[in-house]
């Protein structure tokens, strides 16, 4: 039967997305689809269908039309010493990568910021949005709209909250060009990054604003203004997802005897790279490598990979303390995370997730992802700091090469 359908594929008979109705077993559809791309390409996909998953767990939640799977490798950096809000301990921090000299990297930085008394952490903010953007006929009826909207909070939080027992709409902020009008709805998700929950939320309160003001049409669900999944300047000052800061002390003698650098040499790169040549360069955010490190965590833990154009917008801050040491800071205002739902449900992405002990729904709900979010935070901050050491150093290119490059052609 299996070579049956992969010729009736081959020959249009069926169709690729047809299979799982078919055979009623995604694992079987798999196979069968995999053979397909085999015979019409001509490349032997052994090692892509080599792995332990359940294709009946991932499609129609994940992924569609699934030939196998595509492998990474896995490491750890740590342990890293964190004093969070909701994280507290030391952490291994699990990282997927094919960029040699980043977990070596993100590695030494969690033992000097680990040896120097750890990483504080705290979430500030904690949101997802959704912007559905409006046509109103006039000017005149935009500020009834708007108004309109003030003074039915209430009724349009009801709409969007009766989709969810999780999302906690806390805000609608208004933004207005010409006679189009944004509304930028903020929800608390708990632990899920929340991004599926509060467009669906959204769709409910939107059928019911146009019900009660059909003076307005809706032009789109996602109006661009939410931001999702594209650098902006609106999530770098309104956040989006968890908005975390991290700052560590290092020692001036540790800084010298173990690393032959000064707090004055760190600072001049973070001065001159990370704020002088980002704003030169028109940079949104001021940092040196945030995207690595949440890329390596994003991919290990089963975050949404395309979020990281969000969630590594970010700033690097670094000055002298009163005790004389090098003061260092990492802020994210974007970052897009959660424990539960999506990519999260995976059994290699729940193992790493378990790894830090925030895998699955927290007690009280929404913890766990603000504990992830501390952790998060953390390794940045880590990664970020050795890199700019390592700059101070002049040993930047060595590493990639010793690291990075492998056997020389």
């Amino acid at each position: 039967m299996m070579e049956k359908l992969v010729d009736d594929v081959i020959n249009g008979r069926v169709k690729m997305h047809e299979l799982e109705k078919i055979l009623g077993n995604a694992n079987a559809a798999t196979y069968v689809r995999r053979k397909v791309v085999e015979r019409l390409t001509g490349v032997e996909l052994k090692h892509v269908g080599y792995y332990s998953i359940d294709f009946n767990e991932v499609v129609g939640k994940n992924c569609e039309n699934t030939i196998g799977i595509v492998q990474v490798p896995l490491a750890v950096a740590g342990p890293l010493k964190v004093d969070g809000r909701y994280a507290k301990g030391s952490f291994y921090i699990p990282l997927a990568t094919t960029e040699g000299a980043l977990v070596a990297s993100i590695n030494r930085g969690c033992r000097i910021v680990t040896d120097n008394g750890g990483v504080k952490t705290i979430v500030i903010e904690d949101y997802m949005s959704r912007a559905p953007v409006f046509r109103l006929r006039s000017i005149d009826d935009v500020e009834g709209f708007i108004r309109w909207i003030d003074e039915n909070f209430e009724n349009i939080k009801r709409e969007a909250e009766s989709t969810s027992r999780h999302a906690r709409l806390i805000r609608i902020d208004k933004f207005v060009l010409g006679n189009n009008v944004w509304l930028r709805f903020r929800f608390r998700t708990g632990d899920a990054m929340g991004m599926n929950m509060v467009t669906i939320a959204v769709d409910k309160a939107v059928r019911y604003i146009l019900e009660n003001f059909p003076e307005a049409r809706l032009v789109a669900l996602s109006g661009n203004m939410c931001v999702d999944k594209k650098p902006s300047a609106l999530n770098m000052i309104l956040g989006r997802g968890k908005t975390v800061i991290a700052e560590a002390r290092i020692g001036r003698t540790y800084l010298k005897e173990r690393l032959g650098v000064a707090p004055e040499d760190v600072l001049d790169v973070v001065y001159r790279k990370n704020l002088l040549g980002s704003a030169y360069a028109a940079s949104y955010g001021y940092n040196a490598h945030f995207a690595n490190i949440i890329a390596a965590i994003f991919l290990a833990t089963g975050q949404d990979m395309a979020q990281v154009v969000e969630s590594s917008i970010g700033f690097s801050w670094a000055e002298i303390d009163e005790n004389d040491n090098l003061y260092f800071t990492v802020t994210l205002p974007s970052l897009e995370i959660g424990t539960v739902g999506g990519g999260t449900r995976l059994p290699t992405q729940q193992e790493a997730l378990k790894i830090l002990g925030v895998a699955g729904p927290g007690d009280p709900p929404g913890t766990n992802a603000l504990k992830f979010a501390e952790i998060i935070a953390a390794a940045v901050l880590a990664g970020e700091l050795n890199l700019l050491i390592a700059l101070a150093r002049n040993e930047l290119a060595r590493a990639h090469e010793r690291l990075g490059r492998g056997k020389r052609e």
